[in-house]
């Protein structure tokens, strides 16, 4: 049976290059020898499919087990803030959730912190989790192998734990929510957990904190995980956060939804 998982894990892990492969073999096929296109196209297209899915959608499981929401009868939910911490928006981000008793996780950039120690400090002395989002939150991230992804998240992990003075709580979010075999296979080596959403609160997009807490309020249910940002790239950028968290605080609390970290929503091995 070790054996067999081992074989199912590779053939996961390298279908994205046996897709293109397939699909340039059928292609050259169909040039240089007149080959019907019916039945092997078709395998290039479900083979393209499957490589597409398991890496753009944030919640696929194909290369690694990936968390998208806790127990659904729970009366909680985990905020989680991703890309932070970033000096003008974070601190206001905690102003808030102190006001209203919650507690949330905070996805970090292992940059950013190192930039901020002070906030990553305040965030777990206020009862708050951090938790990795890769070092520098590269945009070629899914581009690079499986030796430059383990330092990526090793780096970060350091950060963490030199920073809180804690013990990682071994939660990885990939940059974007997209993953690649080769980062699936960091995570693993690192003994990472990964951890998507369930609810996006499109914060990214939406400029109005009006429209952002109503699609939250509007989806979310016991068990979710609500994606929301304090960081960016450029600092400050993300000035809606803070009154469209109070818009969230307000109607969770009218739901009767709890908000609590990751680790008390998915228990110690989700």
């Amino acid at each position: 049976m070790p054996m067999l998982r081992k074989i199912l894990d590779h053939l996961r892990w390298y279908e994205p290059r046996i897709a293109v492969l397939w699909a340039l073999i059928t292609l050259a096929g169909w040039l240089a020898f007149d080959w019907s296109l019916l039945w092997p196209g078709l395998v290039a297209l479900i083979l393209m499919a499957i490589a597409v899915d398991s890496v753009i959608r944030p919640s696929s499981n194909w290369f690694i087990t990936t968390i998208s929401h806790g127990l659904r009868g729970k009366r909680q939910v985990a905020l989680s803030f991703d890309d932070g911490p970033d000096a003008i928006i974070t601190p206001l981000v905690l102003d808030e959730l102190k006001r209203h008793s919650a507690r949330a996780s905070f996805f970090v950039i292992g940059q950013a912190l190192t930039q901020h120690p002070e906030l990553g400090r305040r965030i777990v002395a206020e009862g708050h989790v951090i938790a990795n989002h890769s070092w520098q939150h590269s945009y070629m991230q899914n581009f690079h192998l499986r030796r430059w992804q383990n330092e990526e998240l090793k780096r970060c992990e350091s950060s963490i734990e030199a920073i809180t003075g804690r013990p990682s709580l071994r939660l990885y979010r990939p940059p974007v929510g997209m993953k690649t075999a080769d980062q699936a296979r960091a995570a693993r080596d690192l003994g990472l957990k990964v951890v998507a959403w369930s609810v996006h609160s499109r914060d990214t997009v939406a400029p109005d904190p009006t429209a952002i807490a109503r699609r939250v309020l509007r989806k979310v249910r016991g068990g979710d995980i609500i994606l929301l940002h304090d960081g960016d790239r450029v600092p400050g950028r993300r000035r809606t956060c803070p009154e469209a968290l109070r818009l969230i605080l307000i109607g969770l609390r009218e739901k009767g939804l709890d908000c609590v970290t990751l680790t008390e929503l998915l228990g110690p091995n989700p």
